[in-house]
């Protein structure tokens, strides 16, 4: 039953009940139809009718979950496989997936999403269907498999268990007899077909009027979801590195299999979750759930990546044919990569993925955070020791509510979600008195999303200081969850204020908490002429009231250290004191304040580009010049046509041992991002040595610079890079940065 309170002025000022009347009769809805000629007022009064359905919500109640990439790709470095890696490839000895699940469990996480087949088409379970996996492997003599093992030790840490299954197939599409966009016809088929001396325990049987390929689909969906769950998501990537034949997903089959073996799994990339449009752990400052579709998600095969910024704000719902509830997962990698490659691969800070953990569950998302296994079969230490900081970094701030004790409407403490305090634009504040004051820099504030939708659309927080109230933080909705950030302030007093509203809002929980917060993160950068220069990164609060969040500010005594050679600095390294010559350098920083380290920072610099030049002889756009990319500024780009002749020579001036190259794309150019080419060196520009491959796997969905290592280091003054595939279907391809080694 849900509970509505009502408060004296005493505590709140009075509460009164809905008047829109349509708001009263109408029923509250997973999805609801926008219908031609509704006014405005009639959309944003359906919108704040549509809640998250029971899957939906336990998805949300995750908050923070980890996805698991294993796979050939893991022994082969590469992003995106081919399909045809031998199976011998995987090349496995041992596995410690209770190792695993240590470490996602003290990180705070509650499940593992595992990547069972990934384009390659390699599976990583016993699976009855194809011969192109675990089973082909010398692991345990073919007879290991990783998803089981994953799922008791899933099991034994009290984790919930998810399944990546990739759509997309190379085995299938490039193998002679491959399934994938055959063309064969749509018949009957039972699933699960049976296979001689491998029965099912399971004995529910499906009849679909599916192809070859969608039978496979669903024969390996129904093994995945009897034999290792319960399964709580289904995780679909909507990527497809080649297409063949016209190949279509039924997804009406899957989904009705899917419902029924597994009720509880919430999907993503179809109606239940979606993905947040980057890979990098960015958010949207507004993440609404509530968002406008031009198709019913309900019934619908075919889901777009949503990457507008906008997709829930009143402009866009009124623009809507359907309104759905849609949680976004933010999804990204704890390494650069998916996949493990080597230790040279640099591992996000503990202070770094706690940001996105405060940004992403604190946005009205799920977080969703990637770490891979090495070819030991283990998580690297160095990740499990962010890992375990982070969990650390959670409890201590979140594991402590400040306003248990305070004077304050019982609804908004007691961590009943089915209880919460209305709020009406006549009566729109909730004010708390704690028992004693209170220091303090983080304030969480919930909606009863499932009772009453999402209906807060601007809000923002005071405390009393002094005899006054200090606006200290603000923001705009609010949904499952929202985290305000804000500079430490000791108070007694605060008032919370739902300035704007789609309809009465209903709050069921604020807590206050104290983060021990720690020197900033760094970031590095070297000009053409070799000089570089580290600055500290402003923490980003919800508020920044009267410039006041400066680092002088936040941070009076800070100072920053750094060594050239990669090692730790610490305060008995070299103080920074201003820009700094460094070439061929592994520059790694740390700010210290009060004897305080923040997280150190290492970034790698190679050549110096002074007195570099490029030639192209093909046509670059108007306004992005071949200097551009060669000038160390990442937000200028060069861009030339994706057509005809895509390369460039990079002139260093004088002769260098060349060991590898580095590409940077631009961040927010529309052109195409580099995915494939050659390399070679000369000494001369006209007798060309070394020529070899590179590839950028995944680079439209990860644009971050990529690096590419030559097989044999070569001295050489003059460096070709000739660009033979462009991610995406672009007239120009881009280039912020060449960098070399």
């Amino acid at each position: 039953m849900k509970h509505k309170f009502f408060i004296t002025h005493a505590v709140l000022c009075l509460l009164f009940t809905v008047t829109d009347i349509s708001a009263q009769t109408r029923d509250y809805s997973n999805t609801i139809r926008v219908i031609p000629g509704d006014s405005e007022e009639t959309i944003i009064s359906k919108a704040v009718h549509v809640v998250p359905d029971g899957r939906q919500l336990s998805s949300m109640k995750r908050e923070f979950i980890a996805f698991v990439h294993f796979g050939p790709n893991t022994f082969t470095g590469k992003e995106w496989g081919t399909g045809m890696e031998d199976p011998s490839v995987f090349a496995l000895r041992n596995l410690d997936t209770d190792q695993w699940c240590r470490a996602i469990k003290a990180a705070g996480m509650k499940m593992v999403i595992l990547t069972v087949k990934h384009h390659d088409g390699f599976v990583l379970w016993q699976s009855r269907y194809t011969d192109h996996g675990i089973m082909s492997s010398g692991f345990k003599d073919g007879k290991g498999d990783v998803l089981r093992e994953l799922s008791r030790s899933c099991r034994k840490y009290g984790l919930k268990l998810g399944v990546y299954l990739s759509p997309a197939d190379l085995y299938q599409i490039e193998s002679p007899d491959g399934l994938y966009g055959n063309l064969s016809k749509k018949t009957e088929r039972i699933i699960p077909r049976p296979v001689e001396g491998r029965p099912f325990r399971n004995k529910t049987t499906f009849r679909f009027a599916v192809d070859d390929y969608n039978e496979y689909f669903l024969n390996q969906l129904f093994e995945l979801l009897t034999e290792y769950g319960p399964i709580h998501e289904v995780w679909f990537d909507g990527a497809h590195p080649k297409r063949k034949g016209g190949q279509q997903y039924d997804y009406a089959a899957w989904k009705e299999l899917i419902r029924t073996l597994a009720p509880e799994a919430s999907v993503f990339g179809r109606e239940d979750i979606r993905w947040c449009g980057n890979e990098a752990g960015d958010t949207r400052d507004t993440e609404w759930n509530v968002i406008a579709y031009d198709f019913d998600p309900d019934t619908s095969s075919v889901f777009p990546d949503m990457t507008d910024y906008d997709l829930g704000s009143r402009k866009a719902l009124c623009n809507a044919k359907y309104l759905h509830y849609q949680p976004a997962e933010t999804n990204t990698s704890i390494r650069e990569g998916w996949f493990y490659r080597d230790e040279e691969q640099k591992v996000r800070s503990a202070d770094d993925v706690f940001d996105i953990y405060e940004r992403s569950v604190g946005g009205n998302s799920i977080f969703l955070l990637n770490m891979p296994p090495d070819r030991n079969g283990r998580l690297p230490d160095k990740d499990v020791s962010v890992l375990e900081e982070v969990g650390e970094m959670i409890r201590r701030t979140y594991g402590r509510d400040l306003l248990v004790k305070s004077d304050a409407p019982r609804a908004v403490l007691d961590d009943d979600p089915d209880t919460y305090v209305e709020l009406t634009p006549d009566s729109n504040v909730i004010e708390i008195v704690l028992p004693q004051p209170s220091t303090i820099n983080r304030l969480v504030l919930q909606e009863a999303v499932a009772a009453r939708g999402e209906r807060v659309e601007e809000h923002f927080v005071e405390v009393l200081s002094d005899g006054q109230w200090k606006k200290i933080a603000g923001g705009t909705n609010i949904g499952y969850k929202r985290i305000l950030r804000f500079p430490e302030v000791t108070t007694d007093r605060i008032r919370i204020t739902v300035s704007s509203m789609r309809a009465d809002a209903s709050i069921s929980k604020v807590s206050a908490h104290h983060y021990a917060s720690r020197p900033p993160r760094l970031s590095m950068k070297r000009s053409v002429e070799g000089m570089v220069t580290i600055e500290p990164v402003i923490p980003a609060f919800n508020w920044k009231p009267h410039g006041e969040n400066t680092i002088s500010n936040l941070y009076p005594d800070l100072r920053i250290y750094y060594t050239t050679d990669g090692t730790a600095p610490s305060e008995a390294s070299l103080p920074y004191e201003g820009p700094f010559h460094a070439e061929k350098a592994d520059i790694s920083a740390v700010a210290v304040s009060n004897s305080v380290y923040g997280p150190a920072e290492t970034c790698s610099f190679g050549l110096v580009k002074k007195g570099w030049s490029v030639s192209y002889d093909g046509t670059s756009v108007p306004e992005h010049w071949t200097d551009f990319a060669i000038d160390d500024s990442p937000d200028t780009w060069w861009a030339g046509s994706a057509d005809g002749n895509r390369t460039l020579i990079l002139d260093l001036g004088e002769e260098a041992e060349i060991s590898g190259f580095s590409y940077t794309p631009p961040s927010n150019s529309p052109e195409g991002l580099v995915s494939k080419g050659t390399v070679s060196v000369s000494q001369d520009g006209t007798v060309w040595t070394g020529q070899e491959e590179f590839e950028f796997g995944n680079i439209l969905n990860n644009p971050v610079t990529r690096v590419h290592r030559l097989n044999s280091p070569a001295k050489a003054r003059f460096v070709r890079i000739e660009i033979t595939g462009v991610a995406g279907d672009r007239d120009s391809v881009a280039v912020a940065e060449f960098g070399l080694f």
